[in-house]
């Protein structure tokens, strides 16, 4: 499946890129997309016709062993690092931004840095791919969420397209690096522990009868979400990779960097925000709590509906 068509992929530092940009050559060759390697530069240099002489001429040499593969353009850059990204994939309609972190201990720094802007306002996804990570993935995470108290029904449709876009983007890219897919949602019974509190001492049988209805009732959601991700967007590429499918009773913020350490996860692919019409200023607790403590590449995709804050 062609998912891609028009990529964006950041260089900051030259001799430290070269693994993000074999693999963003190789993405867009795949989709037959687009390809386009950029670097921002101080809005201070705009002034200095050579700064971004030199640096288009360490682009042009970076990426020519790439040129056979793909269309590349070059692109310079000035001014604020995210707001440029997410001006330009306004201009351009890009549909993949690809950089990498910012540096090896991004995720404990993440709050005023450009990376979270990007995570909180760029209207397309978001791939950040960490330095050392290997030339191919063995095993790709996807984080789905089914919950079955959706505030609204618009907030359920929303989350439903989220996860179809988490399940296309995950398993077009466990097929292109021939991983294996795991397909993760937790789910919990948050009224088990007031049904045996202080206050209330319920029997035991019926806490017990409580915990499996929630948990029947999250396994029927996961399925059907699967079933119909098979039937519209994702095709036959879950029947062809066989996921592991993960059903864990829990908190989403403790269990999936668990889940991302223990299964040696190369690269998550997760929702951020999951209100539809909400500026992108904030990404959701949770994710900015998962993303707070783990260690993998990670592909963040926006809900249909998000607006940036950000315009032309």
């Amino acid at each position: 499946m062609k998912r891609f068509k028009n990529i964006l992929c950041m260089i900051e530092n030259a001799q430290e890129s070269q693994n993000i940009l074999q693999r963003a050559s190789k993405l867009a060759q795949d989709n037959q997309a687009n390809l386009t390697v950029a670097s921002v530069l101080p809005y201070a240099q705009s002034g200095f016709p050579f700064a971004k002489k030199e640096k288009q001429k360490e682009l042009e040499e970076m990426t020519r062993a790439f040129s056979d593969q793909c269309n590349i353009a070059i692109k310079i850059f000035f001014g604020t690092p995210y707001y440029e990204i997410i001006y330009n994939v306004l201009q351009n309609n890009y549909d993949l931004v690809i950089k990498m972190p910012e540096d090896a201990s991004w995720m404990h720094r993440l709050f005023g840095s450009n990376d979270m802007h990007l995570l909180r306002k760029c209207p397309c996804p978001i791939w950040f791919i960490k330095k050392e990570s290997s030339p191919s993935f063995n095993n790709i995470l996807a984080a789905v969420d089914v919950g079955t108290n959706s505030e609204t029904k618009e907030n359920a449709d929303v989350q439903e397209k989220l996860n179809h876009q988490i399940l296309q983007m995950a398993s077009s890219l466990a097929v292109s690096e021939l991983a294996q897919l795991h397909i993760l949602h937790v789910w919990d019974a948050p009224e088990a522990a007031l049904m045996q509190g202080a206050f209330v001492k319920m029997p035991d049988s019926e806490v017990i009868a409580y915990v499996e209805e929630m948990q029947n009732a999250h396994h029927t959601k996961l399925k059907a979400l699967l079933h119909d991700a098979a039937q519209k967007q994702v095709g036959d590429m879950l029947e062809f990779l066989q996921p592991n499918i993960h059903l864990v009773r829990g908190q989403a913020n403790k269990i999936i960097p668990r889940f991302v350490q223990k299964l040696q996860i190369d690269l998550i692919v997760m929702g951020t925000v999951a209100r539809t019409g909400l500026a992108g200023v904030i990404m959701g607790n949770t994710a900015e709590d998962i993303l707070n403590q783990i260690d993998c590449s990670v592909l963040a995709v926006k809900p249909p509906g998000f607006r940036t804050p950000i315009t032309l």
